[in-house]
């Protein structure tokens, strides 16, 4: 017999990699599919231009953006309603449905006014698409693996960031613009294909009946998404049209967004309330800044379009990077500790890119700066995403999940309407515009690293804990 001192203990079970033969395929897609929701968001900037002048379309040209986004917001809030009550199956295939219809109305659209109903189709599937995939996770995926299937995520949107805009272009000018829009089907369908065997074992023990308030907060997204589409709007207009429609969108969101958003959100009450308003700082911050950046690298530095945009790529990468670092890291003693890390590096990095508007400090201020900001969002978005679905019951990943995925559009839109507010209050921006937005978008990071903290419940360093 043997002696205790010498018994064999069993080892732990490894935890499947997300591409072990169970998940496998479930990765695939889904990172196949948020690939292309970010890969059209970002190509349709760059042919729209083209598509306006053929259809002449320029007077719709605003609604070609709001519309979709205002979609999105409302889909956002259907599909978390829809996700608690019934599973994310439906949303899933409904979403698809919705995003390829789109797609095909707007890539045949014959006139200017047809491409702006395809593109709200479009982003109505987007926002179903998106939420349900956030569920997804919390289904399929088990807890260890939460961190990096939500890197790999965040890799699907920096990705299409690098190659998206060139790739575009590219299609414009050799196949036509319309390609911008026909080709995603054709892997948006294989890839929901590869999620579906994945779909049909996930746990089905959830509530069979939307909420209570469900019909009210499908009317406050309602609400929010026209307010949101008013504020992308008004962002693009110049003059005192401008003014009044930005400040009516405003006072809307004002309203509409607290009753979407956790009870708690306007005081960063602990826990879930202080997740979603980090992710909205973050996001407002970083595009506040994002939009500013090339501006300023090209009417102050002398940059040219092309240089200015490798400045932003960095960004990407570093992002990209952070994502993977904290993926792979041991996990914190505090859940805190990820989020304070990533908005701490995105005020400093802000911070440093506003030095370089001063012409005697060298541009690889800035390219370092936007390294350090892109570092931080990588530290950050996976881990707030992570941190949603741990406060979450299993009836509520649907609704919380859409929570952060609104913050965050909300909050952005926001930024980006008062930021060109700014920027075009003068006869051309300057050294003192670029500085104040900067400033500001600094300042949101910082406010969120103050708060950063507060994502802990009671005592409790780690939920559950």
């Amino acid at each position: 017999m043997p002696s205790p001192s010498t018994t064999s203990v069993p080892a732990p079970p490894v935890p499947p990699g997300l591409f072990a033969p169970r998940l496998r395929a479930m990765t695939v897609g889904s990172v196949a599919l948020i690939s292309l929701l970010a890969f059209e968001a970002l190509a349709v900037g760059t042919a729209m231009p083209t598509v306006a002048r053929n259809l002449d379309g320029l007077a719709l040209y605003g609604i070609a953006f709001g519309g979709p986004f205002a979609a999105g917001v409302l889909a956002m809030v259907v599909s978390g309603i829809w996700c608690d009550a019934r599973g994310p199956r439906g949303p899933m295939w409904h979403g698809v449905a919705w995003f390829v219809v789109g797609l095909l109305i707007a890539g045949t659209a014959p006139v200017m006014s047809a491409l702006v109903v395809g593109r709200v189709v479009q982003g109505f599937g987007s926002g179903l698409l998106s939420v349900a995939l956030y569920v997804i996770v919390g289904h399929a995926y088990p807890e260890e693996l939460h961190r990096r299937i939500f890197a790999a995520f965040a890799a699907a949107w920096v990705v299409p960031s690098l190659v998206g805009p060139a790739l575009a272009g590219l299609i414009v000018e050799h196949l036509g613009w319309r390609w911008v829009f026909l080709a995603v089907p054709a892997v948006a369908v294989p890839a929901v294909l590869l999620i579906h065997p994945g779909l049909r074992s996930l746990d089905r023990s959830v509530p069979t009946r939307p909420p209570a308030g469900a019909a009210a907060r499908i009317g406050w997204a309602c609400g929010a998404g026209v307010s949101a589409a008013l504020l992308h709007i008004g962002g693009q207009q110049r003059g005192g049209a401008a003014v009044v429609v930005v400040a009516l969108a405003v006072a809307g969101l004002l309203v509409c967004a607290p009753r979407l958003l956790p009870a708690g959100f306007l005081r960063a009450a602990r826990g879930l309330p202080t997740v979603i308003g980090l992710r909205g700082l973050a996001s407002a911050a970083f595009v506040g800044a994002e939009v500013v950046l090339p501006l300023m690298l090209s009417r102050e530095r002398g940059l040219s379009p092309t240089a200015a945009g490798l400045v932003l790529t960095v960004g990407a990468l570093a992002w990209s990077v952070g994502s993977w670092v904290q993926g792979r890291i041991p996990l914190p003693a505090s859940w805190a500790s990820l989020p304070r890390a990533g908005l701490s590096c995105i005020t400093v990095g802000i911070a440093t890119v506003a030095l370089a508007v001063r012409p005697e400090l060298p541009v690889a201020v800035a390219v370092l700066g936007w390294a350090v900001a892109g570092l931080g969002m990588g530290l950050l978005y996976p881990s707030l995403s992570v941190l949603t679905l741990e406060l979450s019951a299993p009836g509520e990943q649907g609704r919380n999940s859409s929570s952060l995925q609104l913050g965050d559009s909300l909050f952005a839109a926001t930024v980006l309407a008062l930021t060109g507010a700014v920027l075009a209050a003068g006869s051309a921006p300057g050294p003192a515009s670029y500085t104040a937005t900067l400033a500001v978008a600094a300042g949101l990071a910082l406010l969120g690293a103050l708060l950063a903290g507060r994502v802990v419940v009671g005592g409790s360093a780690r939920p559950g804990g």
